[in-house]
């Protein structure tokens, strides 16, 4: 494991995503806008699913359940029969409360918790999240032992009135929900202005942005890509420009630790190049005690040569005082944690007493 200096990165990992949904987007498109119907207005002649996928109801949440979907009936013939798979959509404190920002209302599991209720109750069979939504810890029982293979991780920047934030006149009023975007983009545009309570699905905010509340937003293009909505972006943001979030662009699927039906259906799905990623970062959010109330970012990949390149970042929330660090080594769990790890301890000693307050 190596740690390296300086305060700027390249990145040569990043490339355009391999990842092809043309097939499975056509299924969405057609499904998640009568899934709520679906799930409501069940049949009850129709046959006990042999798997119940948990999600949120949100578009993009739906997006991602049905990409699972997808997945698991190319993966097992059983169950590609007509009911075999029924998507079960529950509404998450996330969801319900969106008049204040997340970190006022509990911060990380507001998306989580009643979807883990339900698969401790039995009520669903594996439950299908945004990682970056998921906490460090899990609750007892419950196992998440897939990731699927890993979308674009960048941040999109969408505006009616400029192509890139360079472009934007001072004083412009920036809308997003996210900490680590807001501090991101003070420290490199400290004449810009935030709106830091921009809440919702992406529809929403996108029709908060054409309303002029904003003259602009930041969203995941991971997100914009999985809606075939990507035709609303003016730019991308490099990834040296904004860091990502831990686990950003990253599908995540739970089951209970017991149900080894559902481990081996969901260890047929697993894309190991990202699970092993997506542990590294979690490793050093989980070392930061990382919440919504601190803008953290950390991104893993694997280089050129196939090692792990991990980047990480703290910063106060005005955007005024950003730390960073790096590390590169060999791309296997043990020593992608211990790299995770190792970066989370050198940005708290970096930091100093104080810095991670609720402010």
């Amino acid at each position: 494991m190596e740690a390296l200096a300086g305060s700027r990165f390249y990145f040569p990992c990043v490339k355009p995503p391999t990842i092809n949904h043309h097939q499975i987007r056509r299924t969405q498109r057609l499904m998640i806008t009568r899934a709520s119907i679906a799930v409501e207005q069940k049949n009850p002649e129709t046959k006990v699913a042999l798997v119940r996928i948990g999600t949120r109801g949100s578009p993009l949440a739906l997006a991602q359940a049905y990409e699972t979907k997808s997945k698991l009936i190319a993966a097992h013939e059983e169950l590609a029969e007509d009911g075999a798979i029924e998507i079960v959509i529950i509404k998450t404190t996330g969801d319900k409360i969106l008049s204040q920002p997340l970190a006022d209302i509990g911060g990380k599991g507001l998306f989580t918790k009643e979807i883990d209720e339900a698969l401790l109750n039995n009520e669903i069979d594996i439950a299908v999240h945004s990682m970056k939504d998921v906490p460090t810890y899990l609750p007892d029982k419950i196992f998440l032992p897939c990731n699927l293979e890993r979308e674009d991780v960048r941040d999109a920047f969408i505006s009616t009135t400029a192509a890139s934030l360079a472009d934007l006149p001072d004083g412009s009023v920036v809308g997003t929900a996210s900490l680590r975007r807001k501090s991101q983009l003070l420290h490199r545009y400290p004449s810009l202005k935030v709106q830091d309570n921009f809440r919702g699905n992406v529809q929403t905010r996108l029709r908060k942005l054409n309303e002029g509340i904003v003259q602009a937003t930041l969203l995941a293009l991971a997100g914009l890509k999985r809606l075939d909505m990507t035709e609303n972006v003016s730019s991308v943001l490099s990834i040296d420009d904004m860091l990502p979030a831990v686990a950003q662009g990253a599908i995540g699927i739970a089951c209970l630790n017991d149900d080894d039906k559902m481990v081996n259906y969901l260890a047929s799905l697993n894309h190991e190049e990202t699970r092993l990623a997506i542990s590294c970062e979690r490793a050093f959010l989980e070392t930061l005690d990382g919440s919504c109330r601190t803008p953290i970012a950390g991104y893993a990949c694997r280089d050129e040569n196939g090692d792990c390149f991990f980047r990480g970042l703290v910063a106060s929330t005005d955007g005024k005082k950003v730390i960073e660090t790096s590390r590169r080594g060999p791309y296997a769990f043990d020593d992608m944690v211990s790299m995770g790890r190792d970066a989370g301890k050198e940005l708290l000693s970096k930091a100093g007493p104080g810095f991670f307050d609720p402010r």
